[in-house]
């Protein structure tokens, strides 16, 4: 087995037991990767120097196709009603046969981090059969030093191996595609699907797990912080505006998808940004908009007209058009990944019917109720099959993500609000003046300026009106707001 790149010489990949006629290519930088990726015929160049990759027929996560290992050590902790099982013998065998797959293949392999508490952080290793997947998983989460590198032993594992066919009969799955999470043993396996995001919702899907026992909340979450040390959380599915509202020329960003808050405060998982593109302008979104014109940014399904240039306006291959970036290429972002406890909980929901205010004050139990209930809608292209904005009720905001009850994290968050208190706030960045087809969608202008508000306390002091149908406060009137 050939192997390249900086490593612990001590820790190869035969831990997890796989051995190669090919290349294992360690920790490979943003150039390195590039080349492996375009020699490969994974993915081009752009004009502006980003990579761009296509993912064919999955452009979007397959919740239908992940499982858990249903063992004694999690038989009493997993949400089972939402979390389909495998048993430990079909994981076996899946693993095993993931291992004669990779036997041929060249791999890449990052060392990374999720989490950047001391406490909580979780040494992930992942094994790609794609350079470009290499290149986005070390874009998203968080890299050791040098001399971590030389260290490294991972307590996680994901093997990524698009080019696999599960076997229903064989390995339990429901289709071809597979991802199967083992939370005992802290194995990923992903096959069938070459949408990258599967792997950054894997260590997600992890650190859920483990966290609650640390007495550590994970989120499904954006973040950023006033220049007072004010903090703010945005709790969201994928698509309803986490990454756009929380990159904020005026505040610090945290991180724009997965957070913990524990005894310390806030905590990335993460040491990027998935971005979606779809519509993307430079006018709308500035700071997203750069990350896309530079070198080291992977641009997935993205349409290239002949120069080279994205077309984000075009969605041929998919809504779901993304960019996956290291969190410093936001001129404003954390250092530290970390801040205080927050001062302000948002809860955005994507309202499909149009009957959501623009921004309403919640009291706590309201806030508990909203989180536990999710109500929101799924974004075109952000699941398989999603093709046009479908109403849900997503549990925590988050319920393809969440392997333990809901009760679980809502009594955390609930304590967590009662001892560091926070002013809590539902945003609708969904559909004003009818539902999906009829109204049209909450400018973001608008939304923005009513989070500035919201942020920076001048909200609290606007004259509000308890809606009669819901009982949240909604406020009368926000200077420089049209209220129509």
């Amino acid at each position: 087995m050939s192997e390249v790149g900086k490593r612990n010489s001590a820790c190869a990949i035969d831990h997890i037991g796989l051995k190669t006629t090919g290349v294992v290519r360690y920790n490979f930088g943003a150039a390195a990767l590039y080349e492996e990726s375009i020699r490969r015929g994974e993915a081009r160049l752009t004009a502006h120097g980003a990579l761009v990759a296509e993912t064919g027929q999955h452009t979007g996560r397959s919740p239908k196709d992940k499982f858990v290992v249903r063992d004694g050590a999690t038989e009493p902790h997993v949400w089972w009603d939402n979390n389909k099982a495998i048993s430990p013998a079909q994981f076996d065998t899946l693993l095993a046969d993931f291992q004669a797959h990779a036997a041929d293949k060249d791999l890449y392999v990052q060392d990374l981090v999720g989490g950047a508490d001391a406490e909580s952080r979780l040494p992930t290793r992942v094994i790609t059969e794609f350079a470009w997947h290499s290149l986005f998983i070390r874009n998203l989460l968080i890299r050791p030093d040098a001399a971590e590198l030389e260290q490294f032993v991972p307590e996680m594992t994901i093997i990524d191996l698009p080019s696999f066919r599960a076997d229903p009969l064989r390995h339990g799955s429901r289709t071809e595609t597979v991802i199967a999470v083992d939370l005992s043993r802290k194995i990923v396996l992903i096959g069938g699907t070459s949408y990258a995001g599967e792997m950054k919702k894997s260590v997600f899907t992890m650190l859920n797990y483990l966290l609650p026992a640390k007495g550590v909340m994970p989120m499904h979450c954006s973040a950023n912080e006033g220049a007072a040390g004010d903090a703010a959380i945005f709790f969201g599915l994928s698509g309803t505006g986490k990454t756009t509202l929380s990159a904020d020329p005026s505040r610090t960003l945290i991180g724009d998808d997965e957070h913990g808050w524990g005894p310390h405060g806030i905590f990335n998982f993460e040491g990027g940004c998935y971005a979606k593109t779809i519509k993307l302008s430079a006018e709308a979104e500035p700071e997203i908009f750069a990350t896309t014109q530079r070198f080291g940014t992977v641009l997935e399904n993205v349409v290239l007209d002949a120069d080279g240039v994205p077309d984000f306006n075009d969605g041929r291959l998919t809504e779901n058009t993304r960019c996956a970036y290291p969190l410093d290429f936001i001129p404003n972002a954390s250092k530290t990944g970390r801040a205080n406890h927050p001062n302000n909980i948002i809860m955005l929901t994507a309202d499909a019917f149009g009957v959501m205010p623009p921004i309403a004050r919640l009291t706590p139990a309201q806030a508990m109720y909203h989180f536990l209930s999710g109500y929101t809608a799924k974004v075109a292209g952000t699941e398989k099959g999603v093709t046009e904005p479908e109403a849900t009720f997503s549990t925590c905001f988050g319920a393809p993500f969440m392997p333990r009850h809901p009760s679980e994290y809502g009594n955390l968050l609930r304590e967590l609000i009662a001892r560091h208190g926070a002013d809590c706030w539902l945003v609708n960045t969904g559909w004003t003046g009818g539902a999906y087809g009829t109204g049209k969608r909450m400018p973001i202008k608008a939304t923005r300026a009513l989070l500035a508000a919201a942020l920076d306390g001048s909200l609290k002091t606007a004259e509000f009106r308890t809606d009669p149908h819901f009982g949240f406060e909604v406020p009368v009137a926000v200077p420089g707001i049209d209220s129509a």
